[in-house]
């Protein structure tokens, strides 16, 4: 038991060294966050796929492309930051689906954001991830398809990656997860998508 709290020490202070020698100076060096602006307006495209949320954590290459796409408008408000290392927002999204399916969807999310990366005097990033309610004006077809029904209320989930572009530091490169599902059936007993999409994120 011993050597185990030792070992556990160690690796702590080994995990703190880091952050005090990386991310520290790095973060003197960036604009607060709350001296950043408080809003964010995101235009983003995307194509439906037909695989499962963790398919995404293997790499885009293997993705199964369907031929739905979608586009997104969406606007957020950060309300909170927690010692320089993360934030945290609202966000409402306007989403467009068009050929496989065509229907409108409305997504309601809360959203927090990892912003310390010890390269960020570099190039400014983030990863955030956000869940909320999802309503589709006509149920899914990509659902049905891939679960045999669904419904048009669900679950909605994201996963960001962001870079803010070096020479417009309001202005930055996104990708998304847009993820809709019945979450483990608490709010339907089938339906589940995901989307991969691309697009640019404009703070004011």
């Amino acid at each position: 038991m011993s050597c185990l709290i030792k070992n556990v020490m160690k690796k702590s202070t080994l995990i703190t060294c880091f952050l005090m020698t990386f991310v520290s100076p790095c973060l003197a060096e960036m604009q607060r966050l709350e001296d950043k602006p408080s809003y964010a307006l995101s235009v983003y495209g995307g194509r439906m796929t037909d695989n499962e949320i963790g398919d995404f954590a293997v790499g885009f290459l293997d993705l199964d492309f369907e031929d739905s796409y979608l586009v997104a408008l969406a606007l957020a408000r950060r309300f909170a930051t927690y010692d320089e290392l993360a934030s945290f927002e609202v966000e409402g999204q306007i989403v467009k689906h068009f050929d496989q399916q065509d229907h409108w969807e409305f997504n309601a999310l809360l959203i927090a954001r990892w912003e310390a990366f010890f390269w960020d005097r570099y190039l400014d990033t983030s990863l955030a991830a956000g869940i909320g309610p999802s309503y589709a004006t006509d149920v899914p077809e990509i659902e049905v398809q891939r679960s045999g029904e669904s419904e048009r209320l669900q679950v909605y989930m994201l996963v960001e990656l962001e870079v803010v572009l070096p020479s417009h530091p309001n202005i930055a490169a996104i990708i998304r997860i847009h993820h809709r599902s019945n979450a483990f059936g608490i709010v339907a007993d089938d339906g589940v998508s995901n989307a991969l999409a691309f697009g640019l994120k404009f703070r004011f």
